[in-house]
């Protein structure tokens, strides 16, 4: 049976010292992994700018700028990585101008409710790229990318959650009571 501090410990001596491990180039997958990430993580950004053209809420605003924030973060730090292992990064869409809310037809016009469940949505599929990259990974020092980009993730999603809790948002499937369960 492996044991995780043992685990964590040898990571940690190899990232500290790279004379156990030669830096080797990307492998095919996890510079696939970094491209499908930049792709996403940019659609990701065209969805939170819907977002803040349609909202007027202040809170749902604030949490769109942050997603924003973390998802410009996630991109500037992976490109770099790419431009340095001669990687090819992907075309992506070009950013979405700026509209006034209120000017938006309510059957164009997306809810706060739809708009903090796409969010949601969306980080967990980018917390599932994160968590198949760290999986990928034979070098170490771009699966500490992906650990941290996961547990970046995990943090916002985390305040995502209470925000929806708060208003409501939150979609909970139904209970389940195993036959032969006491009733409440």
């Amino acid at each position: 049976m492996s044991n995780p501090f043992e685990a964590a410990w040898n990571l940690l001596k190899t990232a500290v010292d790279n004379t156990n491990e030669p830096k080797s180039p990307f492998n095919i997958i996890e510079a696939g992994d970094c491209w499908k990430y930049i792709t996403m993580v940019e659609e990701f950004i065209r969805y939170e700018e819907i977002g803040l053209n349609t909202t007027t809420d202040d809170e749902v605003k604030e949490m769109l700028n942050d997603v924003i924030k973390q998802c410009e973060s996630h991109i500037k730090k992976l490109s770099t990585i790419m431009k340095e292992e001669g990687i090819p990064l992907p075309d992506v869409t070009s950013a979405k101008p700026k509209s006034e809310p209120n000017e938006i037809p309510l059957g164009v016009k997306l809810t706060d409710d739809e708009i903090a469940n796409g969010v949601a949505f969306k980080l967990i599929v980018c917390m599932q790229a994160c968590a198949k990259g760290q999986g990928d990974s034979i070098r170490n020092d771009i699966g500490m990318v992906w650990l941290n980009f996961y547990s970046e993730w995990v943090v916002l999603g985390t305040t995502l959650k209470t925000l929806m809790r708060k208003r409501g948002w939150l979609k909970v499937p139904p209970f389940y009571y195993p036959p032969g369960s006491p009733k409440n």
